[in-house]
């Protein structure tokens, strides 16, 4: 029975699927790093989206005048455009372990840094402004958010907002969607491999799964229409009690490597038939800094035997028979969730399509790459799918654009929790989780 159930599995004709890796945006391969410091990302990121939401100023409100921060006059009405700054009562800072009053700080919760006391300024080059009114609220906006602004300059030198304009979502290209047939995308994130949390029978059943050798014919054809895996960050958790800068016995340097040889075993079942992307997390061994180049391929010897193993950065974008995907490991919506306030992870992913800005708290809050002359995360092209991994729970729901963008939103839970990973259509961008959770009978 086991034999024909193999031999079914190698007679079934896998479906394939036209890849295009777009990952340029965020490798790191020509920048050389020469003492410089964040400002110059700060004015990149700035001129580039001036120069965007100028245009559209001209659409929203033509009347009124546009003027920089230094140029603007009590009580005349007029439109400016900068970066927001947000001045936060509560926002760790490293000076505070230093100071003598620290023990009157009151206590914070580590997941919200929120006050009511916190405000906004608006800065560009000529200067910065603080913001007043109920138009724009503090705890929806964050450090790094590029606006435009119309209201008047107060007597007390605030600039009263009375309406803004934000960036909105970028053009996006036609799907090729029509007269498809079924083809399936697997996400995946927080396997966390060689963590206490981690059941090594839940993710085998899963590889099993992908690879049709799990369940009836039936299952194993729907199996066969599965193209695409994405594990999106957190595959594997080191003891971090090891990495202390000492030698190593070899007791310990094999605790090191257990996580990743057990993941590479998995990966290299997933990659011997299916197509597989692995980006790196904030706890996988990469560099922390975003954007996270892809993982060392000589961490995996045995996925690496295949083509169809892709190392690749975090944040992740490719196009998938014409459907662009772009997504994060997790880094840019949970630092989102400390400093700004949300119905839910999925509104917290809206709001950085609609500032066309993956990560806005970088540099500030989140650790990033200084570049010089270009800003990585700018969206300049909407996806159709956007996808961020390790969140708490899964979510998803269809975002509509003012000129006709339809993007599909994805919360992919983290799995060493749930047991669940999330399953996309290609051809009509539907999803739904499967669920792999095991218990273990004393």
């Amino acid at each position: 029975m086991a034999a024909m159930e193999i031999d079914t599995v190698k007679n079934l004709q896998r479906k394939r699927s036209t890849y295009q890796s777009l990952d340029e945006t965020f490798e790191i391969q020509n920048e050389t790093y020469r003492g410089q410091q964040y400002s110059q990302i700060y004015f990149a990121r700035l001129h580039m989206m001036r120069t965007l939401l100028y245009s559209l100023v001209t659409h929203w409100k033509p009347h009124v005048p546009v003027c920089t921060v230094l140029g603007l006059e009590e009580g005349k009405e007029c439109i400016i455009v900068g970066t927001l700054y947000k001045h936060m009562k509560l926002k760790p800072c490293i000076l505070d372990e230093y100071s003598k009053e620290r023990s009157a700080v009151p206590l914070v919760k580590h997941h919200n840094f929120m006050h009511p006391d916190d405000h906004l300024v608006l800065e560009d080059e000529s200067g910065r402004v603080k913001l007043g009114g109920t138009a724009l609220s503090p705890s929806v906006y964050v450090t790094g958010v590029v606006v435009a602004l119309h209201g008047k300059e107060t007597g007390a030198g605030d600039f009263m907002v009375l309406d803004v304009l934000e960036a909105g979502l970028a053009p996006q290209i036609e799907p090729q969607l029509k007269s498809r047939e079924d083809k399936y995308v697997v996400f995946i994130s927080g396997v966390s491999a060689g963590s206490s949390l981690s059941n090594p029978l839940q993710f085998q059943l899963l590889v099993d799964h992908i690879t049709g050798h799990l369940g009836d014919e039936t299952e194993q054809h729907i199996a066969a229409e599965i193209v695409h895996v994405v594990i999106a960050g957190n595959s594997v958790e080191i003891p971090l009690g090891l990495l202390s800068g000492q030698n190593l016995a070899s007791k310990d340097q094999s605790r090191l490597s257990e996580p990743v040889q057990e993941l590479d075993i998995l990966l290299t079942q997933i990659a011997a038939g299916v197509p597989v992307d692995i980006m790196p997390g904030s706890n996988d061994p990469a560099n922390f800094s975003l954007p996270q180049q892809p993982l060392n391929r000589w961490l995996f010897p045995g996925s690496r035997a295949y083509n169809t193993f892709r190392s690749c950065t975090n944040p992740h974008c490719f196009e998938l028979d014409g459907v662009r995907i772009l997504g994060t490991s997790g880094q840019n919506i949970d630092d989102l969730k400390k400093y700004s306030e949300g119905r839910d992870g999925l509104e917290f992913m809206e709001r950085t399509l609609k500032w066309r800005h993956l990560a806005p708290t970088t540099p500030n809050t989140l650790g990033c790459y200084p570049f010089t002359d270009r800003d990585p995360f700018l969206i300049e092209s909407c996806p159709h799918v956007y996808f961020v991994g390790n969140q708490d729970k899964y979510g998803t729901r269809i975002l509509k654009g003012s000129e006709g963008q339809l993007v599909r939103l994805i919360s992919i839970p983290k799995f060493c929790n749930t047991g669940m990973v999330v399953v996309l259509n290609l051809r009509n961008l539907e999803c739904h989780t499967l669920s792999f959770e095991t218990q273990f009978i004393s």
